[in-house]
């Protein structure tokens, strides 16, 4: 018994250091990421995978822009789609969350996440659309490292520049010219209030963009000239 509880000591240790070495090489990464662009995210690597499953030549279409030549429209709109909060919380929106699991419990069902843009950014970086306590766990842990080491406009620069705008679409400026043919610098508030509201599930809605959501932005469009951004 003495030797089994040794041996099972060794392993939970051995374990504690190989988490512990993990959570160095995301901050690593994120550290590095507050000054460099990332070039892909993982969200985008399955993306591809996937995508080259039926073509092994597919690309995704993906620019990055600097946050100047992101519209400040669009940067509005997507808070105010997103996170209203962003400016005032540290990574998660304790109101949010408690309307979240409110509003959940209503319907009997997972209808609404609560995520912040931080906790988004932190999934599309490094994780899976999955689903699981221990990927909230991975989560909420890179969310505090990214919240910790840069500024607001960073984190807003970075999700707008990662986010899924569809079928491989990724980023501002490549969701602006496939719906629109124009820059994201050029984006207006009808248009990027439509943008803002595709977030939760851009390949459904690329291609079911119906009278419900097109209310959802209209709705959108009138708050977010009160939407503060950095």
């Amino acid at each position: 018994m003495r030797r089994a509880l040794g041996w099972i000591g060794r392993g939970l240790a051995a374990a504690l250091l190989l988490l512990l070495f993990w959570q160095a090489v995301l901050l690593t990464q994120v550290v590095w990421w507050s000054r460099f662009d990332p070039g892909s995210t993982s969200f985008m690597r399955m993306r591809l995978a996937e995508l080259r499953k039926s073509d092994p030549k597919a690309e995704l279409r993906h620019q990055w822009v600097p946050y100047e030549r992101i519209s400040v429209h669009l940067k509005r709109a997507v808070v105010a789609a997103e996170d209203d909060r962003f400016l005032d919380h540290a990574g998660f929106d304790w109101e949010g969350i408690q309307r979240a699991l409110e509003r959940n419990a209503e319907r009997g069902r997972l209808a609404a996440g609560g995520s912040t843009i931080s906790q988004q950014l932190a999934k599309n970086l490094f994780l899976s659309p999955s689903r699981s306590w221990l990927r909230k766990g991975q989560e909420a842990v890179i969310t505090l490292m990214i919240e910790t080491t840069w500024d607001k406009r960073r984190i807003l620069e970075v999700y707008l520049n990662v986010a899924e705008w569809g079928n491989g679409v990724f980023g501002a400026e490549a969701a602006a010219r496939h719906y629109y043919g124009r820059p994201a610098a050029s984006l207006g508030p009808g248009e990027a209030a439509r943008l803002a509201v595709m977030l939760p599930n851009p390949r459904h809605y690329e291609r079911n963009y119906g009278p419900r959501l097109a209310a959802h932005a209209a709705r959108v469009q009138r708050r977010m000239i009160h939407s503060q951004v950095p």
